[in-house]
Parts: C-alpha cells; sequence; structure tokens
C-alpha cells in the first residue's frame, strides 16, 4: 500500500484536479454533508497532487466545496486534511491509492477497531496509523477508544444491541463502571442507562464539560476524561469540579462588589433566572448581580437587576406607602428542588398511563413552548420582494390564513388567545393545555396539524416527505406567474422543458437560441399558440410530486432531496393514521 504524507493544506490553496474525473462539472450538491462539516469540519483526508502553484484535489471534491462554502461563509480561515501523492504517481498508482488509501474505509466502527488495532497491536503510533490509512488522527483515536471497552460492551455494539451515543459514552466508563453497567444491562429488574442518560450515569450526575470551567484548567488536581466523540473533556468528579468553580465565582464576585455593585446574589444551583420576575435597575439604581448555576457547570451573571418584590417596595416607599414585609418560603431551596424533582418524576410516570393527556400536553408544548421546547413558526424569507409576493398570493396560503383564523376563533371560546410564543411561560402553557383539555379528539388534531404546517422547515427534505405521503399534487398548487418565467434562466432546463411540451426536433431547432425565446415556444405551447391542442395543466417537472429534473448530474434541490429519502417511503403503503379519528378524550375530559 502506497503511504502518503498528512498535512494540512489551507482550502484557499486547493482546487480540484484536472486528473478528477468531475473536475469540469458543475459545483457538487453538498448540502447532505455540509451541516456536519461547519460543526466538525472534515475528518477524512483528500488525497491531493502538487499542480504548479496550488494542490489538485484528485479525490474530495465534494469536500473541498463544503470546507470553500465554509470558509466563505464564516470568514475564517480553513485548513484540510490532505494526502500528498508522491511526484511520478502515475493514473493505476492514483487509482490504488485512492481505493486503498481514501475510497474504501472499514465500513463500521468495529470492522475499523479490527483494521486499526492490528497496527496498534504491532506498536505502531497513532500518527503512523493516521498517515497509512490517509485519515486524522482523531478518528483513529475514536476508534481506538473502543479497546477501553470490556468485550461483551463490544459484542453487544457489533451485534447492533448498543446505540452509537451509548458506546461513546462507554469510553469515559472506568473498568468498574463497566461492569456496573453490564450488571445493569443483564438484570430483569433494574434498567441500564443509555444515551445521554448514561454519561450523565458515569459522571455521578450531569455530566459536566470542561469548557464551563471558570478557572484555569492547567491547575485543576483532578482527572478530566478525554472525550474523543465531543468538543470538550468531560470533568471525572463533579464535586472537585464545584469545589474550584465555586472558588471562581467567588473571585468574581469579588471583583464586582469592589467596582461598587451592592450586592451580588447567588441562586440555587439548578434555579431558573427569569428574567420576568426581574426588574432592570443599573448599578447606580441599586441594582445587584444575580448569578445563576445550572447542574450542566454553566455560570451566568445577570447584571443590573432587583426581584419584582423589591421593584414593589421600592415604588411604594417613594409614593410614601409601606409594604407588609415578605413572608418567609414555608421550605428551603433544597427542598423545594427535592420535592420538585420527586413530583417531576411521579407525573411523569402517571403520564405514560394517559396518552391522550400526553397527546393535549405535547400540543400545548408546541403552541407556548418551555425551558426544554424551542419551537419556531417558519417565516418565508427571500431577498427578492417578488418571490414573497408570489408565495403569499398564491391560493394555498390564503387557505393556511384561513385556517388561522378558524384555529384562533376555537380557542377563543375557551376564553384565550391563539399565537406560537414559545416563550417558555408556565402559565401560558397551562393555560393552553387547560383549552386543550376541553377540546375533543378532532378539535385536538386539527389544532395539531396547523402547528404542524406552521413549524414545518421549508427547503428540506420533509417537505417532499409530506408531499408524498399526503398525495399533495403540488403541481396544482404552484402558479405559474411572471416571477417564475423571470427566475427560469438556465437554457439547458429550458430546451429540456421545450423538448417535453412541443417535441424533441423543436428542442433541436431551437437549440442556439435565447433563454427568453425558448421560454416564449413553452408559454406559447401551455396555451395553445401555433398548436392544435392547449395545455394549461403543463407544469415543469420541478412542481410535480415527486419531483423530476432535466439536467444530469446538475444539481436540483427539490430532486436532490426527494433522491435522499425516497427509499423510505416508495414501495410501502401510506395512510393518514388519523383520518376516521372521532374519539373523545378519555380522562381529559
Amino acid at each position: 500500500m502506497t503511504q502518503h504524507q498528512l498535512k494540512y493544506i489551507p482550502v484557499e490553496d486547493l482546487k480540484v484536479s484536472r486528473l478528477n474525473m468531475r473536475h469540469s462539472r458543475k459545483a457538487p450538491q453538498i448540502d447532505d454533508i455540509y451541516p456536519s462539516i461547519l460543526k466538525s469540519g472534515v475528518h477524512e483526508s483528500m488525497l491531493v497532487r502538487k499542480e504548479g502553484s496550488k494542490w489538485g484535489v484528485v479525490a474530495g471534491r465534494r469536500r473541498l466545496f463544503a470546507l470553500k462554502r465554509k470558509a466563505s461563509e464564516t470568514g475564517h480561515p480553513v485548513k484540510a486534511p490532505c494526502a500528498i501523492m508522491k511526484p511520478g504517481d502515475d493514473a493505476a498508482a492514483m487509482e490504488a491509492s485512492i481505493i486503498e488509501n481514501t475510497g474504501h474505509m472499514p465500513v463500521t466502527e468495529m470492522e475499523a477497531y479490527e483494521a486499526y488495532g492490528r497496527l496498534a497491536r504491532d506498536d505502531r503510533s497513532v500518527d503512523d496509523i493516521a498517515e497509512y490509512f490517509g485519515v486524522t488522527p482523531l478518528k483513529i483515536k475514536r476508534i481506538l477508544a473502543l479497546s477501553n471497552l470490556h468485550d461483551d460492551i463490544r459484542a453487544l455494539y457489533a451485534a447492533e444491541e448498543l446505540d452509537v451515543t451509548s458506546i461513546r459514552a462507554l469510553t469515559l466508563a472506568s473498568p468498574d463502571q463497566q461492569a456496573e453497567w453490564l450488571k445493569l444491562h443483564k438484570s430483569k429488574e433494574a434498567r441500564a442507562p443509555t444515551g445521554k442518560r448514561l454519561k450523565d450515569w458515569i459522571s455521578g450526575g450531569a455530566a459536566i464539560t470542561a469548557d464551563k470551567a471558570l478557572f484555569d484548567l492547567e491547575t485543576y488536581p483532578g482527572r478530566i476524561l478525554d472525550d474523543l466523540f465531543g468538543d470538550h473533556g468531560q470533568f471525572e468528579d463533579a464535586n472537585l469540579f464545584w469545589e474550584h468553580q465555586s472558588a471562581a465565582i467567588a473571585a468574581k464576585i469579588e471583583g464586582y462588589t469592589s467596582r461598587g455593585w451592592k450586592d451580588v446574589v447567588v441562586l440555587e444551583r439548578g434555579a431558573y433566572f427569569n428574567s420576568w420576575d426581574y426588574v432592570k435597575r443599573t448599578k447606580k439604581q441599586g441594582g445587584k448581580v444575580f448569578v445563576s448555576l445550572r447542574y450542566c457547570g454553566d455560570v451566568e451573571f445577570h447584571e443590573g437587576y432587583v426581584t419584582s418584590a423589591e421593584h414593589r417596595k421600592a415604588v411604594a416607599h417613594k409614593n410614601g406607602k409601606s409594604e407588609p414585609a415578605p413572608i418567609k418560603p414555608e421550605m428551603s431551596g433544597p427542598m423545594a428542588t427535592y420535592l420538585a424533582l420527586h413530583r417531576h418524576s411521579a407525573a411523569r410516570t402517571a403520564l405514560l398511563d394517559h396518552p391522550q393527556i400526553a397527546l393535549r400536553l405535547t400540543v400545548a408544548h408546541m403552541v407556548a413552548g418551555s425551558a426544554l421546547w424551542d419551537i419556531r413558526p417558519h417565516q418565508a424569507r427571500s431577498a427578492k420582494s417578488e418571490i414573497l409576493e408570489s408565495v403569499i398570493a398564491a391560493p394555498v396560503s390564503m387557505r393556511l390564513g384561513d385556517e388561522e383564523t378558524t384555529i384562533a376563533e376555537l380557542f377563543e371560546t375557551h376564553g384565550i388567545t391563539f399565537g406560537l410564543r414559545c416563550n417558555g411561560d408556565d402559565y401560558r402553557l397551562c393555560e393552553v393545555f387547560a383549552a386543550l383539555l376541553k377540546m375533543n379528539e378532532v378539535e385536538v388534531l386539527r389544532v395539531l396539524t396547523f402547528v404542524m404546517t406552521e413549524t414545518l422547515e421549508a427547503g428540506g427534505a420533509a417537505v417532499e416527505a409530506v408531499a408524498h405521503v399526503t398525495g399533495c399534487e403540488t403541481e396544482k398548487q404552484i402558479p405559474l406567474d411572471e416571477v417564475f418565467w423571470d427566475l427560469l434562466r438556465d437554457k439547458r432546463a429550458i430546451n429540456a422543458m421545450v423538448a417535453e411540451i412541443a417535441s424533441e426536433t423543436t428542442a433541436q431547432a431551437a437549440l442556439t437560441d435565447t433563454a427568453k425565446a425558448q421560454k416564449q415556444i413553452v408559454r406559447n405551447r401551455i396555451k395553445g399558440h401555433g398548436c392544435e391542442t392547449p395545455q394549461p395543466d403543463w407544469r415543469p417537472g420541478w412542481m410535480m410530486t415527486p419531483p423530476l429534473s432535466y439536467v444530469p448530474d446538475a444539481a436540483s434541490p427539490p430532486r436532490d432531496h426527494w433522491s435522499r429519502i425516497a427509499g423510505l417511503f416508495v414501495g410501502g403503503e401510506t395512510s393518514d393514521p388519523h383520518e376516521d379519528a372521532t374519539a373523545q378524550p378519555d380522562p381529559a375530559t
């Protein structure tokens, strides 16, 4: 196997090599890989060779385009891991290098572990193994982390009885913790934690990552677990972390008081700082600093506030009135937390037996939101105002508006206003929940359906999935207005449309005509000008369900989104599981 030097090269020094089989083609579709690359970068090296003053990318064209987009959008320099071909490599050697080093990596992490593990057992370093396979050292470390796991845990993962999130969390566990977890997994009475709960279980509570520390990590005496699958390491001892975090908070409090702040109030750990319970006041007006602590280690300093009660008292004093002293709470903060968590567990358990109530509570969260629910309604956005005007004027938009009016009237009959205001207000959430409990099944599902339409993201695969399973005839819903004709500019697509609505012969004859002239041919055929039969119902493949495209290998977002998910839906029967729903809520009335 040819070994290549691994080097990080700025993306501005990279170009698509002329040896790349797709060298001269249109920019590739990268929507499926871009979110991951934007967040975490590229962990698979690209195969490059020196071509003049630049490096030519022989394998990894899509990754290159994604990295260049990242550099352009973030404005930050971006470097790419590259395996450099040796001078003199001919085409055969190049093909072998792509197949062996970059093209055919092991299919699963366990298979990769076996491949990398053989080299590790031969005392090969991580850097040597990374160079051998043409990948980054981080990828090697992540895979070799499986070697720290108990054989039985690796067997569960290989048999697909354990998910990726759980196996990665277990790489942080000590041998004793792994043995304890296996004992829970095999138990018939207990249940072994998985996923994020497993990570919290390993850390003895909420997992605290190294980025939460206000203190210098270099002076920290405890152990920080190296989380190869996260952005930051994790503190092994939560109590030791809080000991040092508290000292750092105390130092910051001293800084606030030395700068003249009246008071610094540290809230109970886990208590939310709800801004609506406080009033903004400057330092000169007697404002305080409130410190909120999250179980995950986050610390926030809220400068310039007084409590609502303090504000009322100050206003009363200014007006010459006295306000009775507040009555001390009957329970301490820790007692309130104790009861809150136990009551939370009890309510959750009871909810398991009441799906009709759970349905209504879900819809209430979708409407009002909470600290754990962040639902945002879709907002049509475009740099071109004419596009927004076209969408707003479409008949389907009018129907959505009519439905919103109907839903609002439904809530008004129960004494509240309707609107998606996800601000986490407990009272608003319960107000919506109470109204939904008074509605029957059909009404609740109608509200749920409308809220889902309001929160369906535009321009993604979910839209294509919904159109398919609902039998939506999108071609009958999208208008062929002047905005469409103005935006239609690709001559390849236009000529294909001419062939579709007229004939291949007509398209060939018009091949060298301007885009405007070819569009006119299509419009004339729709109206029946110059032909025997008008085709007023013709629509381009872009508007169909499923969507079609006209130019082979060219990016076509609707078609590309559908292509990714078609296998999940085509061939299986789809139906509306609630089309006959008429039942009344059993315990919710």
